[in-house]
């Protein structure tokens, strides 16, 4: 098994001195992309004590390493998550933490069939956060109004070069290249609330413009641990 990398800022201390204390529960996310939500759900991290998480709840992000690095397809995916909970080196409690693994949706439009099939196989034991079409709709709806002035008028299901130049008027970044992508995780407000427009229901993803990656934070923040 290949070496993963496990991201967090968990109880950073000011000093050597303080009290380590071990987080309650984990939420870990493994992702499809190796860069762009690589660098988004970094920044979330990095910003997570102002999203009122809960103190003793942890975000985590599952970094692919050498021959795992291009696994992207959501099977496979759900795969490698599996392998995952049993390597000692990132201590999955499989009674109290969450794996969360977000892939696109959009091959199942027309070139794979099975996607009822691979949601339920998902989520036997784990949470899935699909956006149809691709990652970069969630990051657009990090605008206000975005749902009204782009996503609603301009609806084309599975249309990975349609919804890229969606972003690339907003941002003026290639999310594919640019680190600074991820300083959208700043306005995960924002995207929270405009996801609510659209269909959050990846059961019937299929046809419609869908995302549940907001509403998944949101539920990680009104983990209240008991």
């Amino acid at each position: 098994m290949a070496p993963v990398r496990s991201y967090t800022n968990w109880n950073s201390r000011s000093t050597d001195y303080e009290k380590q204390i071990e987080p309650y529960r984990k939420y870990f996310f493994i992702c499809e992309g190796a860069n762009t939500e690589t660098w988004y759900f970094r920044k979330l991290i990095d910003i997570r004590k102002s999203l009122n998480i809960h103190p003793l709840i942890d975000i985590r992000l599952l970094e692919k390493t050498e021959e795992d690095k291009d696994i992207s397809f959501p099977r496979k995916l759900i795969a490698f998550a599996e392998s995952q909970k049993k390597n000692p080196e990132i201590s999955f409690d499989e009674e109290r933490d969450k794996m969360v693994i977000v892939f696109d949706a959009d091959i199942f439009e027309e070139k794979v069939q099975d996607y009822d099939d691979v949601v339920a196989l998902g989520e036997k034991n784990n949470i899935l956060a699909v956006s149809n079409p691709p990652f970069e709709l969630f990051l657009l709806l990090h605008f206000e109004h975005a749902y009204e002035e782009d996503v609603k008028t301009n609806e084309k299901v599975g249309n990975q070069t349609f919804i890229y130049k969606l972003l690339l008027a907003r941002t003026g970044i290639n999310p594919k290249k640019n680190s600074e992508i991820g300083e959208l995780a700043k306005k995960v407000e924002v995207a929270i609330e405009q996801e609510k427009k659209i269909n959050e229901d990846i059961h019937v993803c299929k046809g419609k413009v869908t995302c549940n990656i907001g509403k998944i934070i949101e539920e990680i923040r009104n983990d209240s641990i008991e």
